[in-house]
C-alpha cells in the first residue's frame, strides 16, 4: 500500500470513528432528554389525575394540611421518591419520602420558589452518581387556568434499569454510525484513489513532459556549442552531488536540477560567429557572449514551471569576490544555488575538451577549483566538493558514454517524482 492509499484509509478510519463518537455522544443527550421529558409528563399526568381525587381547591381550609398529605403520600412511592405540595403561594403543605427519598433529602441541594405557570424540571447528581431529577408542576382548577391554585414537587431516582437502557440504545447509535461510515468508506475508498491515481498518471504525464522540455532546450543550446548534449547531464549531476553534501531540501534540489539543465539557454540568441569561435573573444564579441545571461533570464520570466531554474541562469556566472557579471554580485548576495552550479559548471569546462583546448587531468582541474576558493567560488562550496570530486571525475570523463544521462534520470525520479 503506497503512502496515499495508508493515508486515506487512515483518514476514513478515523471519519468513522468520530462519527461513532458523535453518534454516541447525541445518543446519550437524546436519550436522556427523552426520559427526562417523559418523567415531566408523567409528573404533569399524575398531577391531573391528583386534582380529581383530591380537592386541591380547600388547601386553604381546615382540612388543607390533610388533604396535602394524602395527596403527596399518593404520589410517592410509585413514579417519584419524594412527593411535596404547596399552596398558591409557594408555601409547604406536605411532603412525603419513601426510605430511599429521606436518604436523597440530604444530598440534594434545597430549591428556589415553585412558582411558576408551566412545568419545569432540574436535573441533579448526587455524591454517590446516581441520576435524579425534580420536577415542578403548576395545578390549576379545572373552571380556570389564569392562576395556579397548587404546586406539586416531586424527586425522581432515575432508576438502574433505565439507564442502562440509554447505555444500550447509546451503543447501538455508535455501532450503526460506525457501521455506516466504514461502508461508506469502503464505497468511497476505491473512487477516491481511482481519481487520486488517474491525477497522480496526469501529474507524472505532465512533469515528464516538463522534464522533456528542460532537457530539450538545455540540447538545443549545447548543439549549438558544439557539445553533444552530456555537458547539461554532466554538470547536473555534480551541481546535484555538491548540493547534497550541502544538505538542500528538496525544492531546491529540484530548482537546481532544472537551473543546471537551462543555465546556458539564453546562448540561443548569441550569434554562431561568437559562440562557435576557436580563439579568444575580444571586447566587444565578449560583451555579445556575456549577453547570453540577460537572455536567459527572459526566456524563462513569465513561465512558472521554468521560474525555479531563474536563479542559476541569472547568477552563475558571479563570483565570490564580486568580480563576476551580470551584476558583480559578491559572496551570499549571490543565491546559493548559483555558487553551487558554478563550481560545477567550471570543473566540467576544464575536464571537458573543446576546440581551444585540451581536457585538464583531474588534479590540475581540482587544483584551480581549490585555489579560487575565495576569490571565484563560495569556499564553503568547494569544501562540500572535495572529498567527491575524484569520484564524479571518474564517474563523468572516464569515458563511460551514456553514464552521465543515467544519473540524471536518478536525480530526477529522486527529486520530481
Amino acid at each position: 500500500m503506497n503512502s496515499y492509499r495508508r493515508k486515506a484509509a487512515i483518514l476514513i478510519a478515523l471519519v468513522s470513528t468520530a462519527l461513532a463518537i458523535a453518534a454516541s455522544t447525541a445518543a446519550w443527550f437524546v436519550a436522556q432528554e427523552s426520559a427526562e421529558q417523559a418523567t415531566v409528563q408523567l409528573a404533569v399526568e399524575e398531577s391531573r389525575r391528583m386534582i380529581g381525587q383530591f380537592d386541591l381547591l380547600d388547601l386553604n381550609g381546615p382540612d388543607g394540611e390533610l388533604i396535602a398529605t394524602r395527596a403527596a403520600s399518593a404520589l410517592a412511592g410509585g413514579l417519584f421518591e419524594i412527593a411535596e405540595i404547596y399552596d398558591q403561594d409557594g408555601t409547604l403543605l406536605a411532603d412525603w419520602s419513601t426510605s430511599a427519598g429521606k436518604r436523597l433529602e440530604s444530598q440534594i441541594n434545597d430549591h428556589g420558589s415553585v412558582l411558576s405557570q408551566e412545568p419545569s424540571y432540574q436535573t441533579l447528581y448526587p455524591p454517590d452518581g446516581r441520576w435524579v431529577l425534580r420536577v415542578t408542576v403548576p395545578l390549576f382548577d379545572g373552571a380556570s387556568t389564569d392562576a395556579p391554585v397548587a404546586y406539586f414537587e416531586g424527586v425522581r431516582l432515575v432508576p438502574d434499569w433505565q439507564r442502562q437502557n440509554m447505555l444500550d440504545a447509546t451503543l447501538a447509535a455508535a455501532l450503526m454510525a460506525a457501521l455506516a461510515a466504514i461502508a461508506c468508506g469502503l464505497v468511497i475508498y476505491p473512487i477516491v484513489v481511482h481519481l487520486n491515481d488517474e491525477n497522480d498518471r496526469k501529474s507524472r504525464d505532465l512533469l515528464a513532459s516538463h522534464i522533456a522540455l528542460l532537457e530539450a532546450m538545455g540540447k538545443a543550446v549545447a548543439k549549438r556549442d558544439s557539445d553533444t548534449g552530456d555537458h547539461n547531464y554532466r554538470v547536473t549531476d555534480i551541481a546535484m552531488a555538491i548540493a547534497q553534501r550541502l544538505g538542500l531540501g528538496k525544492r531546491p534540489m529540484r530548482a537546481l536540477l532544472s537551473g543546471a539543465l537551462l543555465h546556458d539557454v539564453g546562448k540561443i540568441g548569441v550569434p554562431d560567429r561568437i559562440l562557435l569561435k576557436p580563439g579568444k573573444l575580444d571586447d566587444q564579441e565578449m560583451a555579445l557572449m556575456r549577453s547570453h545571461v540577460p537572455q536567459g533570464e527572459d526566456i524563462v520570466t513569465g513561465i512558472p514551471s521554468l521560474d525555479e531554474a531563474r536563479d542559476v541562469i541569472a547568477y552563475h556566472h558571479e563570483k565570490w569576490d564580486g568580480s563576476g557579471y551580470p551584476r558583480g554580485l559578491a559572496g551570499e548576495e549571490i543565491p546559493l544555488n548559483a555558487r553551487i552550479f558554478a563550481v560545477a559548471d567550471v570543473f566540467d569546462a576544464l575536464c571537458s575538451p573543446r576546440p581551444y583546448k585540451e581536457a585538464m587531468p583531474f588534479e590540475t582541474a581540482w587544483g584551480i577549483i581549490r585555489d579560487d576558493a575565495g576569490s571565484h567560488f563560495d569556499p564553503k562550496v568547494v569544501n562540500a566538493f572535495r572529498p567527491v570530486a575524484r569520484r564524479l571525475h571518474q564517474l563523468h570523463f572516464g569515458g563511460n558514454d551514456g553514464r552521465s544521462r543515467q544519473l540524471l534520470e536518478r536525480d530526477i525520479r529522486r527529486y520530481f517524482f
